[in-house]
């Protein structure tokens, strides 16, 4: 799948997907939405997988988007316009699809998940974690505050730590996400791969059919519709991004630089 940058593995009914940037702290390039979009295609029509594991390879589960790829796009006659939306709406499909495809998905996490990593944990049905991994939406560092990733974020955690997070760009501890219900239980990182796989084999003993109706249930009873919601903070991101002052965070960031901003 797409040079492997997204390798799956199945183990009886659990479908076992690994993000498999690892020099690259699995960051969201669009080749990796790409090969994500179209497994969760493929998994949809899967009635034998029952549950679906999302993981990392290497040291994190996600680092988010890829700023590199995300700064080349500025060299289009349009300053990188059009480039940024088709990103932004392509991840926010790909979050969209974790939560219509029929089968629970468990995100498998350790290490960092940052930004659009966090949003992606967020996207999850249910998630386990690693007793060091640490969570944040860490744009707002480098001048790019995460609205995208805030939609996913806003719907599992309350507002005031949704957005003390946000504007302060600090890290959630493992235990915290937990307690404020991002993820669903904490263990250690040698027990991690165990857990997660228990409670993948444990909703997969469960009738199919009732999971997958229950599953759209839940969604379609709360409150406005995420398409929405990614529509408006999509061109948010994209106003965002063409802000010179942002390009000057990132650029700096990837220079691991301050930056020199202007406002």
């Amino acid at each position: 799948m797409s040079g492997e940058i997204l390798l799956r593995e199945d183990r009886g009914p659990v479908a076992h997907l690994t993000l498999n940037r690892p020099g690259q702290l699995n960051a969201l390039s669009d080749g990796l939405l790409a090969a994500l979009d179209a497994e969760l295609d493929r998994l949809e029509g899967q009635r034998e997988t029952r549950v679906v594991v999302l993981k990392g390879a290497g040291r994190a589960f996600c680092a988010g988007h890829d700023l590199k790829e995300m700064q080349a796009k500025r060299q289009a006659e349009d300053g990188g316009a059009q480039g940024f939306h088709d990103l932004f709406t392509a991840c926010g499909t790909v979050m969209q699809k974790i939560r219509a495809l029929p089968q629970p998905v468990i995100a498998e996490v350790h290490g960092i998940a940052t930004a659009a990593g966090c949003q992606l944990v967020a996207s999850c049905d249910l998630a386990v974690a690693a007793e060091d991994t640490r969570f944040g939406v860490n744009g707002v560092n480098i001048g790019l505050f995460c609205s995208t990733p805030m939609v996913a974020l806003s719907r599992n955690i309350p507002t005031k730590h949704t957005f003390e997070m946000l504007v302060t760009g600090e890290f959630l501890s493992a235990p915290r996400a937990r307690d404020l219900g991002l993820v669903n239980r904490v263990v250690p990182a040698e027990a991690l791969a165990a857990e997660t796989e228990a409670l993948a084999e444990t909703i997969a003993a469960k009738l199919g059919s009732a999971v997958r109706i229950g599953k759209r249930a839940f969604y379609d009873q709360l409150e406005r519709p995420l398409a929405d919601a990614y529509a408006l903070t999509g061109e948010v991101m994209v106003e965002n991004m063409l802000n010179p002052d942002t390009n000057e965070g990132v650029q700096a960031f990837i220079e691991k630089r301050p930056p020199g901003w202007t406002q």
